[in-house]
């Protein structure tokens, strides 16, 4: 069995997902309080080999938040505590990233089949994008968009 080393130890975290250099650095010290020297070489030599990439990572990090339709400000928020909030908001400003449509598809989802005029509901949704990490005018949009769509709907069958 292999030695229990930083190395090692960070070449299995990474085998099994990406993380960043802050993470692994956290991870490894919590793991190896007492080879502060070791965790750092490892680390270096982790980013020399390619096998660690904080840009590399922050990509992949966004384009997860997206696909778990998380609003700009949670992404930037959670980008700081992964320590790549540097990396991760020049790509914010990059990507061409429609928050409006992004929010409008996460409340369609939410609300399923439920009335988008009753106010309840209405404040359940405008809860829950706020809770995404959308902002203010995102979430007007979507509850507009919804009480437009739910108008015409139900105009065709009058």
């Amino acid at each position: 069995m292999a030695e229990k080393t930083p190395w090692n130890t960070a070449l299995n975290m990474l085998a099994r997902r990406e993380y960043s250099q802050s993470e692994l650095r956290t991870r490894l010290t919590d793991r190896f309080p007492d080879q502060p020297g070791a965790v750092e070489a490892a680390l270096l030599r982790l980013v020399e080999t390619g096998l660690q990439n904080d840009e590399r990572y922050a990509e992949a990090f966004l384009r997860s938040q997206i696909n778990r339709s998380r609003g700009p400000v949670r992404v930037q928020h959670e980008a700081r505590q992964k320590g790549v909030a540097e990396l991760v908001l020049p790509l914010l400003d990059e990507w061409d990233i429609d928050w409006f449509e992004l929010a409008l598809d996460a409340a369609r989802r939410k609300l399923g089949s439920s009335d988008p005029a009753d106010q309840k509901i209405r404040a359940r949704l405008a809860r829950f994008l706020a809770y995404r990490g959308f902002s203010g005018d995102h979430v007007r949009h979507s509850l507009e968009a919804l009480r437009s769509e739910d108008s015409t709907d139900t105009d065709g069958f009058d």
